[in-house]
Parts: structure tokens; sequence; C-alpha cells
């Protein structure tokens, strides 16, 4: 990893710490199905990205990390029987969400926390997460638990952003979650003892900067004759009491990385709708 790397992965975002995650997914849930993901991760980039999990047995037991709403889960159950899949979030609103959709009723369904996972070791042949690894505060600890809950062969598979180049696009995004370098991924991934890594670039059809690639989709198998680490529980984040200064922190963080976050929507709108001009 370079200096530049390093520097970048220290510094926490505005949205990129799970009390304020907790808050902003309270509220986007609301809309994010249908006002967020068409715009950045719609059904032609889960399916180009779920190839590399090679979801090739309906009885593959597939851990989806991040699940939200499901989205990536309809993708996953559309070739891994429901009874299959589990769904793990930090947010109950987004889950509740999920519940509502008939193609995911038979999935389990549990709240978590990606950097400590709630699993033995060795549970999954699939551990699959879309749209996470921006709000993790520690992403070497959360691919690590990817590493330990996989069986021997398994495959973990996680799709995410990358980061700009624009020094303006890199600004707005990076105050408001973590947005990796490839060579973070790829770092990462190696570190946890991943191996056979695959990756390939994603971007909805509006994305035009084609010399700066929009997301990655990176996948890696836990050998089979690897042996997991011991487990090693991370400590949840402090909970101090809420003072007048701690809420009023908070909230500044949560309305700054909420604006900025939502500063993409309307650009997304504005690109989409040229796209579809030009066709």
């Amino acid at each position: 990893m370079d200096v530049d790397d390093q520097r970048e992965s220290i510094t926490m975002r505005l949205i990129q710490h799970k009390q304020e995650a907790y808050w902003f997914y309270r509220f986007l849930s609301i809309f994010y199905d249908n006002y967020v993901n068409p715009f950045f991760w719609n059904p032609p980039m889960r399916a180009e990205a779920l190839e590399l999990a090679q979801l090739h047995r309906p009885d593959l037991e597939t851990l989806d990390v991040g699940a939200g709403t499901g989205f990536t889960t309809e993708g996953i159950v559309a070739q891994v029987q429901p009874e299959s899949v589990t769904m793990l979030d930090q947010s109950p609103d987004q889950l509740a969400k999920a519940e509502q959709k008939p193609a995911l009723s038979q999935c389990k369904k549990l709240l978590g926390d990606a950097e400590n996972l709630p699993f033995e070791t060795g549970s999954f042949d699939r551990y699959i997460s879309s749209g996470s690894i921006e709000y993790w505060p520690d992403p070497q600890q959360a691919i690590a638990e990817a590493y330990r809950v996989l069986k021997p062969g398994g495959i973990a598979l996680i799709n995410g952003p990358l980061r700009r180049q624009n020094p303006l696009a890199r600004w707005l995004s990076e105050v408001w979650m973590l947005f990796p370098s490839e060579s973070e991924y790829l770092n990462w991934y190696r570190q946890a003892g991943f191996t056979n890594i695959s990756q390939r670039y994603i971007a909805p059809s509006w994305y035009e900067d084609k010399g700066n690639p929009y997301g990655i989709a990176i996948a890696g198998i836990k050998p089979a004759e690897a042996q997991s680490p011991p487990v090693v529980e991370k400590q949840p984040e402090a909970v101090e009491p809420m003072t007048l200064g701690r809420f009023t922190v908070l909230s500044f963080r949560l309305l700054a990385g909420s604006v900025a976050g939502f500063v993409f929507i309307p650009i997304a709108i504005f690109y989409s709708l040229k796209e579809k001009l030009k066709r």
C-alpha cells in the first residue's frame, strides 16, 4: 500500500461509523430501493458482479453481509435456494424492508456486525457483501471475518466503490464514506489469507469516466487446506454518555454526511437522463 493509501485509510469519514450509519439508514431505508439502487447499484451490475461468486449450486450456504433491503440477496436467490441464504445487517429498518419481499421470505435474517460475525468458523460456502464496505470502520477486520466464517474452498465476494481521481469528486465522496483504492482491496484480501483473487470493474450505464473505474467486484478463495485463525472478537465501539456536546457532534456528523451523500443523487439523475437522451 502506498503512502497516500495509508494516509487516506486512517481518516474516519462522516458516515464510516456504526452509529452514524445506523441513523443514516433509518431514514434512507424509506426510499432506498426506488431512488438509490436504480442509479448506483442496478440489476445488470449485480448480475455481472455475482458471476465472480460462482453460485453454481442451489444448496450453497451463502451469507449476505450488509444485506440491507435485500437487493443483492434477490440476485443470490435467483441461483441459490432461499433456505440456504442468511442475510445480516446492522439496520433493523433495512431488514424490515427485506422482510416484505416475497422472494426473501425464506431467507434467515439477523442483526449483526460485519466486523464481528455471529457465526461459527467454517459455516458458509459463500460470503457476499455489496455496498457495505464503505461504512466499515475496520475493513481488514471485516474481511478477516469473511475468511474465518467460510469453509475451506469457499469464495468471498465484495462489491464496492473505488476512489475517485477527480479532486472535487474525491473530496466530496470521502467526506461522506470510505472509497478504497484498488490496491487497498487487494491488500485486505491478501492479508486475510485469500488466494486466486479475481476482480472486475462495474459501473452503471450512465457513468462516463472510463479512465477512472466506478466500482469493483473482487472475489477470493479460502484455500482448501486452510486453517482458519483463532477467533479474535473485536471490541464494540464504545458507547459514550449522551451529553449535549456529544449529541451536537453526532448530529453534525450525521447531517453533514447525509448532505454529502445525497448530493450524488441529482448528479446520477442528470447523467442518467443525459444517457437516455443519447439513446
